[in-house]
This record gives structure tokens, C-alpha cells and sequence, in this order.
């Protein structure tokens, strides 16, 4: 392992997520838009969840391949092709003229930065110690809370000022920014350290014990907070709760920043848990239950349950956060790139799944005879079923895999 000194180390993750932040505002901002664009394009539930959606798709279609390019090529070419499409996924947007240009514009925009933070995560492996990488990790998600934030009453207050199309114009001139950041502080790749001796393949990631243990709540959970935060706690807010528009995003910009603060104290804890035996599996044990607990009684509160309780659902989701870099680590760093990112592909379908999945649900609830608010809490009360049973197969696994998986050498 090469290990950057700590100013390099510090002025690389800033350059990482510079990018990450605008890849976040992205991902997000369909969350706040979601009342203007229902209107401009008279999108229906199902449409909504689709468009939002489709990001995650692209997102999760470049996975496998991207592990693969990021293991042989390195984090810095990899991110560098990647971001340009994210820029022309933003132009594109910003010129669409019907739902299905927009759905194949955000598609394109989340294939453009679907590297974002795989990237950053494969140079982390190779470059910080465990309790860095640790450290990293969270820190990298409390940057896109920030973008999250940044996509909530920002993007609501300059809406009546230059509209929404502009706004990805600007996005794009953003990433186009970061690119060149990126290609001025990141540092190639030594493909030299790379242990040759175990030509690395994917059948290595899926078939190992630790990574099938995980895949089910980075799956639902994991994919259903990030299908929470960065969609339906808004259209909930504004259609279960009755917020009107401004309302709703005050209600994501407080979600977003509690992420923020949460990734944060993550960032400070890991390292002083980890040294303490506090290890990634304990952790998930004990605190994810708190999520499932939150989200039934937000099914049970209805219309009463609006940001707060949201938050409070988000904030406790992120014990799961925590298996993304265990992970990473739980194999050599000649397999990072492809490990991150085969978990990161399970992570993303499951967002694409539920966000879709709930709109589908709202809409065929709808159609058997239920109100608005008892579609929404039928569906809800569906992904609460999936929720438990993929921490059910979390638990089971546990007599199969080490309680926390070290750092394995290169």
C-alpha cells in the first residue's frame, strides 16, 4: 500500500469532493423539482418515481465495468471520461423538451457520475490505512449531504430566478470545473502494485460470504434511505402532509443537513469505534433496527409524520452506510475497484427499485379504491416488509462471516 503524506492526502479529498458535491446536487435535485416538472410535463406518480429512477439505472449500469476500468486504469483517467458525460447528461437536460427526453437525459446524467465516489473509494483503498478509509468514507457522504442541501432551498429560492433549465446549465459548467480540479490534484495509478499473481475478477467478489451477507440491506435499506432522501420524503410532505412547495424543500433542506451532521459525527466516531472493537456488523446490529422502527411509525402517524420523522428515518438508516467501506476492505486493494463497485451496483439497483417500486405501489393503491395518504402509507408499509426481511438475512449470516472485516494487505 502507498500511502499519501497527510497534506497530499487532504488536498486530494477535497479535490474528490468537489466533484462529489455536484454529483450530489444532481442526484437530488429531481426531489425539489419533482412539483414544478409534475406540472410542466403532467407527470403522474409512476412517471415521477420512473424519472427520478432513471438516474439511478445509469448509475447502477456502469457499475460492473467501472470496477473493472477503475482496478486497471485508476481512479483519476476513470473519473475524468466519466464526469465529461455528466456534463452533456446536464446540457441535455436542460434542453428537454418531453418526459421521455428528460428521463433519457437523467439517465445519461447518472452514468456521467456514477464514478463520483467509486473513484474516490478505490484511491482511498490503496492510499489511507483502515481507520482513514473509515474516516473518508464518511466524510465523502457528508459532502454530498452538503450537495444534498445545496439542492433542497437554494435551488427552490433561485427557481423564480432563472428557472430550472438554466439550472443545469450551470450544473454542467460546475462539473466541467471539477474535471479540471481532478486532472490538476488527483495522482495516476501505479498499475506496478498490483499483485499479479491472482488475475482479479468479479465471480471473487460475488462469491465471497461477507459481500452476500451485505447485499440485501444495501439493497433495500441503504437504497431505500437514498430513495427517502432524494425523492419521496418530498412528494410525501407535499401530498401526505399537505406542505406546499417551499414548505416541502425547508422539510428536505433540514433532512439534508441532519445527513450532513450524521456523516460528519461519522467521520469523527469511526476511527475511536473501530480502535474500541465497535466493528461494522456490531454496529449494523444494534442500531439499524431503529430505522425500522421509525419508518412503521411514520406508516402509523400518516399525515402527522413529515420532516422531522423523515429525518429521524434518514439519520438512523446511516448504521448501514458503515458496510460500504467494510466492504472495500474485507478484500485485497487489487479487487477495491471491483468490490466497491459491485456493492455500490447492489446499492443503486435497490434505489432504482424502491423509487420506482413506491411510485408503481402509489399509483396501484390508488386505483384499487385508496386514499392519497393510505396509498402512500400501503406502499410505505410494503417497503417496511422488505426493509425487515433484508435485515433478517443480515442477522442470519452472521454465523458465516467475522464479526469485522480487516484490512487486507495488497
Amino acid at each position: 500500500m502507498t500511502a499519501l503524506p497527510r497534506r497530499t492526502a487532504v488536498v486530494v479529498f477535497l479535490a474528490f469532493a468537489f466533484a462529489y458535491f455536484f454529483s450530489a446536487v444532481l442526484r437530488a435535485v429531481t426531489a425539489t423539482l419533482a412539483p414544478t416538472l409534475t406540472a410542466e410535463f403532467d407527470l403522474t406518480a409512476r412517471d415521477l418515481g420512473l424519472l427520478a429512477g432513471g438516474f439511478f439505472f445509469g448509475f447502477a449500469a456502469t457499475q460492473l465495468p467501472l470496477g473493472t476500468w477503475l482496478d486497471r486504469h485508476g481512479p483519476k483517467k476513470v473519473i475524468l471520461s466519466f464526469v465529461g458525460v455528466a456534463v452533456a447528461g446536464c446540457v441535455a437536460f436542460a434542453l428537454a423538451g418531453s418526459f421521455w427526453s428528460l428521463l433519457a437525459a437523467r439517465v445519461l446524467c447518472g452514468v456521467g457520475v456514477s464514478a463520483c465516489l467509486m473513484a474516490p473509494l478505490t484511491g482511498y483503498r490503496r492510499w489511507l490505512d483502515g481507520p482513514g478509509q473509515l474516516r473518508a468514507n464518511s466524510w465523502m457522504l457528508m459532502t454530498g449531504s452538503l450537495g444534498m442541501v445545496a439542492s433542497t432551498l437554494p435551488v427552490q429560492w433561485m427557481l423564480p430566478l432563472v428557472g430550472w433549465r438554466p439550472l443545469f446549465l450551470l450544473l454542467a459548467v460546475m462539473l466541467a470545473v471539477s474535471s479540471l480540479v481532478l486532472a490538476w490534484q488527483v495522482p495516476g495509478w501505479d498499475l506496478g502494485e498490483s499483485p499479479a499473481h491472482e488475475p482479479p475478477s468479479y465471480r471473487q467478489v460475488w462469491r465471497h460470504p461477507y459481500f452476500r451477507r451485505m447485499a440485501p440491506i444495501g439493497f433495500v435499506n441503504y437504497g431505500g434511505m437514498i430513495a427517502v432522501q432524494s425523492l419521496w420524503a418530498g412528494p410525501w410532505m407535499v401530498r401526505v402532509s399537505g406542505y406546499e412547495p417551499l414548505r416541502a424543500a425547508t422539510g428536505l433542506f433540514a433532512i439534508n443537513l441532519a445527513m450532513l451532521l450524521t456523516f460528519w459525527t461519522w467521520g469523527l466516531l469511526n476511527p475511536v469505534l473501530a480502535r474500541r472493537g465497535l466493528g461494522t456488523d456490531r454496529l449494523i446490529t444494534w442500531g439499524l433496527p431503529l430505522s425500522l422502527v421509525v419508518l412503521a411509525a411514520i406508516i402509523v402517524a400518516g399525515p402527522s409524520a413529515a420532516a422531522a420523522a423523515w429525518a429521524l428515518f434518514c439519520v438512523s438508516s446511516t448504521f448501514v452506510s458503515l458496510a460500504q467501506p467494510a466492504v472495500g476492505m474485507a478484500f485485497p486493494s487489487a479487487l477495491a475497484g471491483r468490490a466497491l463497485s459491485a456493492y455500490n451496483l447492489v446499492i443503486f439497483a435497490g434505489v432504482f427499485v424502491v423509487q420506482w417500486g413506491i411510485g408503481l405501489l402509489v399509483d396501484a393503491f390508488r386505483s384499487a379504491g385508496a386514499t392519497e395518504v393510505g396509498a402512500f402509507r400501503a406502499a410505505f408499509g410494503v417497503f417496511l416488509a422488505c426493509a425487515v426481511a433484508a435485515y433478517g438475512w443480515f442477522l442470519m449470516g452472521r454465523r458465516d462471516n467475522p464479526e469485522q472485516p480487516h484490512p487486507a494487505r495488497p
